[in-house]
């Protein structure tokens, strides 16, 4: 017997579900006689690659995560003093152990159903209380992307507030302190050009006030450090019918007088240093907090508090129509993805530490940072803060900076070097006494002085917090019982185990959610995040300490320009919705370089992504729609007419491929060739990039940029509503304008503004789709989309003798989704399928996706991880729904009172004495035998939105009214 010495074990075989004899099975069923049948019947012919993908060969998962450690030494931890709102922080083990590295946490999907989410929507609106009650605002949203997008949405809402009912001209001047830090400047520069806002950066004091002044930003405490007192600016900017924008720390709150307190309007910024790891810039949760005045206007997600239909407190997101897939073209934000699960993370933090915890925390970063300052004037520096926080701004004097750098890098130090004769120093919880020495010596020899330490811990003695009266934090703060009860390992176990028990996730059935794509997201390709040469990194140091980030970096631009056939890729945007306005905006810098100024005319289907005319409407573009025929394709005709009408402002096309309905549409060259024709561009949503990969790519079939959902195709999670990353990749013609940064370089020689706050968005998740590609190499991942497609094709042909499909392709077959139409059924049962969603939760199953992109539909993607077991079970899930539903149209069942109208059953109505319903509770909670094995309890019964909405709450209530 041969022994084959190579390893045996292929991820390609963890990831891809169906067995060989489970494939032959499946192939039966619909009528292929092969996979490449199957495929060749479903892509068109002319938009197939002629050649296999050229990425490297496959890895295993022991020799992935070996040649990563490899890469991950390459990279140098300093001990960082950067600042700029990137800290070193203290992860608590319990939460990176139970959270940060738990799948029930981290593979749940976005919380649309809200009654098998009660668990995250709980950490949610923690965070939105811990927020609301730092900054001292009304409301908060539960997180958005990072800080310097979220100052963008600021300046957005804050924008139309102020130009609704416009009389004349619209005030479009928004004034930005210079201290604020540079790359939200950078990325409010990005946002505002093309709506014809005018940003201007300037210290406050000689800020000009007109009636054309509709906003301003202040940093507080400030870039350099410094805690400034704002009241006067705040009044001043009331006075004249503008509002305050505040860029904060949460951290500084624990301390420092609330920006609301002040008058501020919005408060944004990070979260990070509450317990989320640098990452190299990310993922992190931004911040996002208003006054009661903009609750119908703030961007993002709402978690609120409601009832169910037995009268119990539900909790469910609120005030949903905000968002861009209701009001599309007329939304004022595109914004998509949040970041839920380190807004949860950060949300813990402030559980575990409490209000006390934090003050110390908070009180020990701002005594090392008093105690270094004095020493450091001690060896003849000046230290120019007059107020600080965490923050020293330190003038040289005759000290080169050259030879600074050069002490503080031989002893593995980073600080921020403003200019020759300036630098500062931010402090954070991870640094100790003995870093604050190290830092103190390298000034000492830079200054060729030596350094005797001092005693640190004596010295604090007499280190007094003082701030003036009117600065410091007045009363409590976090006085919720959420933030005193859980402050031992043993009680943040329980309670998070707790919360993740009351929530759906892949760790208990498959998620068939059509445009979604909840695929494995495997350990292997999770493991590294937490490795601290990964995880500690700040994406301001010096890129040649990077230099193992540099390759990662390198090397997926390259792998995934190769799979989209293009020739460029920006690993900046931090999610589709950024990748979409990020794609747009290189095809507006492209146009505007030509003196095209006049392009700005976007055609998009009538099909099309939510996103898609919100992102073209902020990007300065007016949407065109087109109409798409019954079979869900583009109406070629109809699209050509628009496009010769607008020939001469044409900027181009949104399409998505395969389309939205889930086919492939045969006309897609001529679709591309047209716009072309026109003068236009062709921008491809990468949504559904999960059918594409290794068979066709946007290049071949005419698109000129696209974005990849990293946390869709690629394998990075959902993490119950985000992290996700929208990298754009783009044709030589649009390369040179891919985003830029004012830190690192990035982007092309004519490069946008930023769109994000770090260089590389959210890098350390980068690594999970790097894994991806490496450990399944070119053939692995070609047969994951024929795995996709083959699996939606078998759900389709076992499911359609019971419920219509709505779109199929020329022979018959789906891409890698389908829509199921249930609008049949709605008079004569009262069954939509809204009910039926709620009714898979009884089965142990998250609903496909509900009403989109057609009303009263079901729109389903198994994916390829998913095996033939697991979709057999989803089938006779629904084929006994369909029955549920037969009986209430035979008359078996009650028109009023069924199993399906009446769902999810939760355990405590199952309990109950009382049992009023004609159905058995057998029926209702164990509707088939695979719920006996594994039966998942719905936490509360269906929600009543419209009450969350007129009684909106979305701070905690006191705990014993929804625990």
């Amino acid at each position: 017997m041969k022994v084959n010495l190579a390893s045996t074990d292929r991820f390609e075989t963890r990831h891809i579900g169906p067995s060989a004899a489970d494939t032959a099975d499946m192939l039966k069923a619909i009528g292929a006689e092969s996979l490449d049948q199957l495929i060749a019947q479903t892509i068109p012919a002319a938009i197939r690659l002629q050649k296999g993908l050229d990425t490297p060969a496959a890895l295993s998962e022991y020799g992935y995560l070996r040649l990563l450690r490899e890469i991950a030494a390459k990279n140098q931890v300093f001990t960082n003093f950067i600042g700029l709102g990137y800290y070193g922080t203290v992860v608590p083990p319990v939460i990176q152990r139970n959270i940060l590295e738990n799948p029930g946490w981290y593979t749940q999907y976005t919380p649309y159903q809200a009654e098998i989410a009660q668990g995250r929507l709980e950490a949610l609106l923690n965070f939105q209380t811990m927020v609301a009650d730092l900054t001292g605002m009304a409301l908060a949203n539960a997180s958005l992307l990072d800080e310097a997008t979220a100052a963008a949405e600021g300046m957005f809402m804050v924008y139309h507030e102020k130009n609704k009912r416009p009389k004349g001209a619209p005030a479009n001047r928004f004034l930005v302190s210079s201290d604020v830090y540079a790359q939200t400047i950078d990325v409010l520069v990005t946002r505002a050009e093309p709506l014809g806002i005018q940003v201007e950066v300037a210290a406050p004091e000689t800020w000009v006030w007109d009636d054309m002044v509709f906003g301003c930003m202040l940093q507080y405490p400030t870039a350099a450090g410094n805690v400034e007192d704002y009241a006067a600016i705040t009044a001043q900017a009331k006075a004249h019918g503008a509002y305050s924008i505040f860029a904060s720390d949460l951290l500084a709150l624990t301390l420092l007088k609330s920006p609301g307190a002040i008058g501020a309007d919005v408060v944004v910024g990070n979260s990070q240093r509450f317990g989320v790891p640098m990452g190299f810039g990310g993922p992190h949760a931004g911040f996002f907090a208003t006054t009661d005045n903009f609750k119908r206007q703030i961007p993002g997600r709402i978690i609120g508090v409601s009832v169910d239909a037995q009268g119990n407190p539900a909790l469910r997101m609120a005030l949903q129509t905000r968002e861009q897939h209701i009001k599309r073209e007329k939304a004022t934000s595109n914004i998509c993805t949040a970041q839920a699960l380190l807004a949860i993370m950060a949300s813990m933090y402030a559980v575990y530490h409490g209000p006390d915890g934090l003050r110390n925390i908070a009180l020990r970063v701002h005594t090392i940072a008093r105690l270094a300052a004095n020493e450091l004037q001690n060896l003849g520096f000046v230290q120019s803060n007059k107020l600080l926080f965490d923050t020293l701004h330190i003038h040289l004097g005759n000290v080169a900076v050259d030879a600074l750098r050069k002490e503080a890098e031989a002893r593995r130090i980073n600080l921020r070097y403003i200019s020759d004769t300036e630098i500062s120093v931010a402090f954070d919880e991870t640094h100790s006494p003995d870093d604050v020495h190290n830092l103190l010596a390298a000034f000492a020899a830079a200054a060729g002085k030596s350094y005797v330490h001092a005693d640190l811990q004596a010295l604090a003695a007499s280190v007094e917090f003082i701030y003036p009266e009117h600065l410091e934090r007045e009363g409590e703060i976090l006085s919720h019982d959420i933030f005193s009860r859980y402050h031992s390992e043993s009680e943040l176990m329980r309670y998070i185990k707790r919360l993740e028990n009351k929530d759906l996730s892949l760790t208990t059935s498959m998620i068939p959610l059509g445009s979604c794509t909840m695929k494995l997201n495997a350990a292997a390709e999770l493991l590294p995040l937490t490795w601290p040469e990964w995880a500690g990194m700040h994406p301001f140091a010096p890129i040649q300490q990077a230099a193992g980030y540099a390759q990662i970096v390198q090397e997926l631009e390259q792998y995934l320009a190769e799979i989209t056939g293009f020739a460029a890729t920006s690993l900046q945007p931090n999610s589709g919705a950024q990748g979409e306005y990020a794609g747009l905006m290189v095809m507006r810098a492209y146009h505007m370089d030509r003196g095209d100024h006049h392009r700005t005319v976007v055609l998009i289907p009538s099909s099309a992504h939510g996103t898609n005319p919100a992102s073209a409407v902020m990007a300065g573009m007016e949407v065109v729609v087109t109409p798409c025929d019954d079979n869900g394709n583009i109406q070629v005709d109809a699209l050509l007419a628009k496009a010769i009408e607008y020939k001469d402002v044409l900027a181009g096309l949104m399409v998505t491929y395969p389309s939205t309905h889930g086919v492939f549409e045969e006309s897609i060259i001529q679709i591309c060739q047209l716009i072309h024709d026109n003068g236009g561009l062709v921008y491809m949503d990468g949504a559904n990039m999960n059918a594409q990969v290794g068979l066709t790519n946007p290049a071949n079939i005419g698109a000129d940029v696209c974005h990849l959902n990293l946390h869709k195709t690629f394998a990075i999670p959902h993490g119950g509503g985000g992290p996700g990353m929208g990298p754009i990749c783009v044709n030589e013609k649009l390369a040179p304008y891919l985003p830029g940064h004012p830190f690192q370089q990035t982007g092309g020689d004519k490069g946008i503004h930023a769109v994000s706050a770090a260089p590389w968005g959210s890098a350390l998740i980068l690594l999970i789709s790097y894994g991806y590609i490496r450990m399944l190499g070119p053939d692995g991942m070609t047969n994951s989309t024929k795995y996709a497609i083959l699996n939606a094709n078998y759900l389709k042909t076992k499911l359609e003798t019971e419920f219509p499909i709505l779109y199929v392709g020329a022979n018959g077959r789906v891409a890698h989704e389908f829509i199921m139409d249930f609008r049949q059924w709605k008079q004569a049962t009262h069954v939509e399928a809204g009910d039926v969603a709620k009714r898979l939760m009884d089965y142990g199953y998250h609903a496909p996706t509900v009403s989109f992109p057609v009303a009263g539909t079901l729109m389903i993607e198994p994916t390829e991880s998913e095996s033939k077991h697991e979709l057999d079970k989803f089938i006779a899930a629904m084929l006994s729904i369909r029955e549920e539903i037969r009986e209430i149209e035979n008359g078996t069942a009650s028109l009023e009172d069924n199993v399906v109208i009446n769902a999810p059953h939760t355990l405590r109505v199952i309990a109950a004495n009382d049992w009023a319903h004609a159905y058995t509770r057998e029926k209702a909670a164990f509707p088939y035998a695979y719920c006996l094995a594994n039966k998942f309890w719905p936490s509360v019964a269906k929600i009543d939105n419209s009450y969350g909405d007129r009684n909106l709450v979305c701070t905690c209530p006191p705990t014993s009214e929804y625990a």
